[in-house]
């Protein structure tokens, strides 16, 4: 059955048909191992996928008695009732959930929830992605493609076999450029790199979207800021409730004394700026946004 979400989403779990027959949604119609512990779902939701937009997230709950977990919403397709997933098993739940295979079903699954991503013509954008932030940011680079902007994109990983979404990318940006730590595969070095000669070459970049780990963010943050370009990271801080209301996700946003509650409420805290990254941020679950 389907009922209404907290944050204005959907809810597809599992439930009862009078007579009391078991009716089975959120079925795994496909599954892939992408590489070393990320894996690919496709997963039955018809009522998110006809609403989803780049940038928002699931809620996921295997059993009746699971963890709740937030993954981000990687492709979807109204027409057949499907939603992607990419995860990276590094807990509990997401071991259990690698386990499942294609004809298994989770027991509730939540959204979509966020705001979408700002998606428009801004000229000239780079898109990058670090491990398994790739999958997170190629909906943001299918949909500022898809609005007309011109798209690099840049994609690495510690070594060539951890990789994941190349040819996908590829087919949503004007220009792909990959790099491995090691040099095993494309660019030697970090993507941080490829962007400094980007810029060193004197390339017009209106806007960059920048998903992987936290380090690999914060020195692209600083590294486009002496330049004035806009730049918007991605953070996943420990999510309770997804919809903004509960404050757990917060983060400090440039020292500003105010945030926003799921996208309507703005309050103030006494001791410094915090942003819930669940509700108004653009992208993942847990996102937050810098501006540099």
């Amino acid at each position: 059955m389907q009922a209404a979400a907290a944050g204005g989403g959907a809810r597809e779990s599992l439930g009862n048909k009078a007579g009391g027959e078991r009716k089975t949604v959120n079925r795994i119609l496909e599954k892939q191992d992408l590489s070393e512990n990320v894996v690919r779902m496709v997963l039955e939701a018809p009522a998110i996928a006809r609403k989803r937009r780049a940038g928002q997230f699931i809620v996921l709950k295997i059993g009746e008695t699971g963890e709740r977990i937030p993954l981000t919403i990687v492709d979807s397709d109204a027409e057949k009732g499907t939603i992607t997933i990419i995860f990276q098993v590094v807990g509990k739940t997401t071991t259990v959930l690698a386990k499942l295979n294609a004809g298994d079903s989770v027991n509730d699954v939540q959204g979509p929830l966020g705001n979408p991503t700002e998606i428009e013509n801004f000229g000239r954008v780079v898109c990058i992605g670090g491990g398994v932030g790739v999958g997170v940011v190629y909906p943001l680079a299918a949909a500022l493609k898809k609005a007309g902007n011109t798209v690099t994109s840049i994609i690495g990983a510690r070594t060539k076999e951890l990789l994941i979404l190349e040819k996908e990318m590829k087919e949503v940006s004007d220009r792909l450029i990959v790099a491995t730590d090691d040099g095993s595969y494309g660019f030697h070095g970090f993507v941080s790199a490829i962007l400094q000669n980007l810029i060193d070459a004197g390339e017009t970049i209106d806007r960059v979207y920048a998903i992987g780990p936290v380090p690999m963010m914060r020195v692209l943050a600083d590294l486009t800021r002496p330049y004035g370009i806009k730049t918007i990271v991605s953070l996943n801080p420990i999510m309770v409730d997804a919809t903004g209301m509960c404050g757990a996700c917060r983060v400090s946003v440039g020292g500003e004394d105010e945030i926003h509650l799921r996208g309507r409420t703005r309050v103030r805290r006494p001791r410094g700026g915090f942003q819930p990254p669940c509700e108004p941020a653009p992208n993942v679950p847990g996102a937050g946004k810098t501006n540099t």
